[in-house]
């Protein structure tokens, strides 16, 4: 045990008991106060709290046409058999479709957008791709939970992502409430890795997409790290509200029993150095469409579509 540790900065998995140590990067790679759209004290809530709730950030037209496209995915994608289409369990509902602007302009438009991108860059202090990005469609009475977890611990042992310089991006596209499975959050706990018990499966995605079970934290660690935090917060708002939060958050999702569905666009941006390397235990990499590997070329932010650039200053 003590060699793995000496050799690997964050083991997960392979391990006898549940691992809590402090994260090693900073959680805001750049200086200075951020982009000039945002509140003056967002910077500052975002290194505390490991995630930010940006309510109304895009306005009615795009997140109209954003509803639009989800909607005619949902129906393309209905009674397709591709792997890019992830089934709720005992289902034939959606519960995610992945690699969204290979088959959509109008997501590929929303991860160019120039208040997501500012944000990304100015933490990640460099340019960004997408790691992964998906739609995570929780339909009525039939949504079932994600489990806690921290993103960046199945990323750095399942895709080989070296460092906590990758950050995520929600997009809310419908009423987010208590009772449709809002996203769950540990205020904090991005402060600290959790290293799991358990082995990984081959080819663990193809069931871990659907219900998590490998690279979950033991129980002690998530009360532990709640009882820091002071309690768990739930993330909430109309559609168009922007969620940031850091890769090592922990998070997950009850499910929805209400009849009411819940979707969110679902972005991962990357710092162009912190690439992917060889995944952890000698695993194999995941496939293109849940960790890019190839499409790694760094987004540039498209021209603002309406009279606000994306610091928040009128261009006329």
């Amino acid at each position: 045990m003590m060699l793995s540790l000496a050799r690997e900065p964050y083991p997960s998995r392979q391990l006898d008991e549940a691992l809590l140590l402090r994260r090693r990067e900073p959680v805001i790679w750049s200086e200075g106060p951020g982009p000039g759209w945002l509140p003056p004290v967002a910077m500052q809530q975002y290194e505390q709290d490991g995630f930010l709730v940006l309510p109304a950030l895009l306005g009615a037209d795009e997140v109209a046409e954003l509803q639009g496209e989800m909607a005619s995915l949902l129906e393309r994608f209905a009674g397709s058999d591709q792997d890019t289409v992830i089934r709720e369990p005992g289902s034939e509902a959606v519960r995610s479709i992945f690699s969204l602007p290979s088959i959509s302009e109008v997501f590929a438009r929303l991860a160019r957008h120039p208040r997501l991108l500012s944000f990304a860059e100015h933490v990640l202090d460099s340019p960004a791709y997408l790691h992964q990005s998906r739609l995570n469609y929780k339909p009525g009475l039939a949504g079932k939970e994600f489990y806690w977890h921290s993103d960046f611990e199945t990323w750095h042992v399942e895709d080989g992502m070296p460092a906590m310089r990758a950050l995520s991006c929600s997009v809310l596209l419908t009423e987010n409430t208590e009772f449709n499975g809002p996203l769950f959050v540990i205020p904090g706990s991005h402060r600290t890795y959790v290293g799991c018990v358990g082995e990984t499966p081959a080819d663990n995605y193809k069931s871990s997409l659907m219900r998590q079970t490998v690279g979950t934290p033991a129980p002690e660690s998530l009360s532990l790290l709640t009882d820091e935090a002071g309690g768990l917060a739930s993330v909430k708002g109309p559609p168009g509200t922007v969620v940031f939060f850091d890769s090592n958050l922990l998070h997950g999702s009850a499910g929805n029993i209400s009849p009411y569905a819940r979707a969110n666009v679902f972005m991962v941006y990357n710092s162009v150095d912190n690439r992917l390397g060889p995944p952890c235990h000698g695993l194999p990499p995941r496939p293109e469409h849940i960790a890019h590997r190839e499409a790694t070329r760094p987004l540039k932010a498209d021209k603002p579509r309406n009279s606000i650039d994306a610091d928040g200053r009128s261009i006329g």
